[in-house]
């Protein structure tokens, strides 16, 4: 188990882990060994996750979710496949832990009196500006 909250723990076995050839530098190490890795965590189907922390992940992750509810992460900037592996889990407990953190919900404030006389006064303004505007020829019809 990995722990990523207090609350929260992933079973190693749902992630799955993907070796690719990494492009970029890195010399013949880069055409001889699958460094590059891709992480795929069924979130949709993960019952590690809580239904409020998914609805979240699912905002977060954005385009590295499918359609069929499994997110992908690549991993390749280093030259090792092990710290390639362990960034990309890193970089999804990061995602998880802040999902886990439940947004503070908004207290709808009144404006001030001060504030209402300034936008009323700014507004008095506004209009005789533009009332000047049209009285140039003095007949109105």
């Amino acid at each position: 188990m990995i722990p990523v909250t207090d609350r929260i723990a992933l079973d190693e076995a749902e992630l799955d882990f993907s070796f690719v050839r990494a492009s970029g530098p890195g010399g013949q190490n880069v055409n001889k060994v699958s460094t590059a890795v891709q992480l795929r965590f069924d979130l949709r189907n993960s019952p590690s996750i809580p239904a409020s922390v998914r609805m979240r992940m699912v905002r977060i992750a954005g385009r590295k979710l499918t359609d069929d509810g499994v997110l992908v992460i690549d991993a390749r900037r280093h030259r090792s496949q092990e710290r390639n592996r362990e960034e990309a889990v890193e970089r999804l407990l990061e995602m998880i832990r802040e999902a886990a953190v439940p947004p503070t919900p908004r207290r709808p404030t009144r404006p001030t009196l001060a504030s209402k006389k300034r936008r009323l006064e700014a507004k008095g303004r506004r209009s005789g500006v533009k009332r000047m505007r049209g009285s140039v020829g003095g007949d109105e019809s």
